[in-house]
């Protein structure tokens, strides 16, 4: 095989190997985005989780206002919506028809307040205490939320985030397996240039100096690479996904772009820091079958 072929199937590796690990990296970039907000993105489903509050039929828009007062001031209470009469009949027309009063004497739509809790306070027994206050007013007809919705919230977050974890963990091994074939080609035509520096007294750390600046350049590449396609992914899915950026923060979009080319360059350095030092301690016999 002459020189020129095999220097041509190493750029075309390099090549390879850098849009691979880019695209590797890119999910990994996903990953820990997601992974690093996923605080913010579980504390953004349970305060936008309602909890509903029914006053009895005899309430009057005044009382009601006077008690949405006080609940708005009850400790772990974000935020409160009164909804009236008429705001609850159209609600109910537009999931039932405009005729399903027809057979009510009376509208059967009462008074509600929709009561938004902080993130802390979105669990099943946080809910009870929460309950058993609201319900302790003699207005108070019924209070609504859906516990099974809470219980499963909370599972599915601690689910996903440990498959997440996984997910980068895979990725990484992927990442490694990928350099280290792209490393091994690399040296399989300088072996015996490394075999002759050995024999002439050159230490592992001075053979492997060339070997790991090319290996960080190229980690380097493959990074920002990465980074480009998930900047690019996340600009596709701003106008489907809008409130995903109510949720993401500068910061933490900074510090993925920060570990991506940390992981990039890391691995391409230890897989060639092992590789290298694996053919040095070949003999002459294996240099010719490896």
């Amino acid at each position: 095989m002459s020189t020129s072929t095999i220097r041509r199937r190493l750029v075309s590796a390099w090549i390879s190997t850098v849009i691979s690990l880019s695209l590797v990296l890119f999910l990994v970039g996903m990953g820990s985005l997601l992974l690093v907000n996923a605080r913010a993105v579980g504390n953004y489903f349970k305060e936008n989780l309602q909890v509903s509050v029914l006053l009895k039929q005899q309430v009057t828009e005044e009382q009601a206002l006077k008690y949405e007062s006080e609940v708005a001031s009850l400790p772990g209470v974000r935020t409160t919506h009164y909804v009236s009469r008429e705001q609850g009949v159209e609600e109910m027309s537009r999931m039932l028809g405009q005729d399903f009063l027809d057979v009510f004497e009376a509208a059967p739509v009462p008074i509600s307040i929709d009561v938004n809790l902080e993130a802390a306070y979105v669990s099943s027994d946080s809910l009870a205490v929460m309950k058993a206050a609201l319900a302790e007013s003699p207005l108070v007809e019924e209070v609504v939320y859906q516990t099974s919705l809470v219980d499963a919230l909370n599972q599915n977050l601690r689910r996903i985030s440990l498959a997440i974890v996984v997910m980068v963990a895979l990725l990484m091994f992927i990442s490694f397996v990928l350099i280290a074939n792209t490393v091994r080609l690399d040296l399989f035509s300088r072996r015996f240039t490394i075999y002759t520096m050995h024999l002439v007294g050159a230490t592992k750390s001075y053979i492997r100096a060339p070997f790991m600046g090319r290996a960080a350049l190229q980690g380097l590449f493959a990074a920002l690479l990465g980074i480009v396609l998930l900047v690019g992914g996340l600009y596709v899915v701003r106008d489907e996904f809008p409130q995903l950026f109510l949720i993401f923060s500068v910061e933490s979009l900074l510090q993925v772009m920060g570990v991506m080319v940390c992981t990039g360059v890391l691995i391409c350095m230890v897989s060639t820091f092992f590789m290298v030092g694996r053919l040095v301690g070949y003999d002459r016999d294996k240099l010719y079958a490896y």
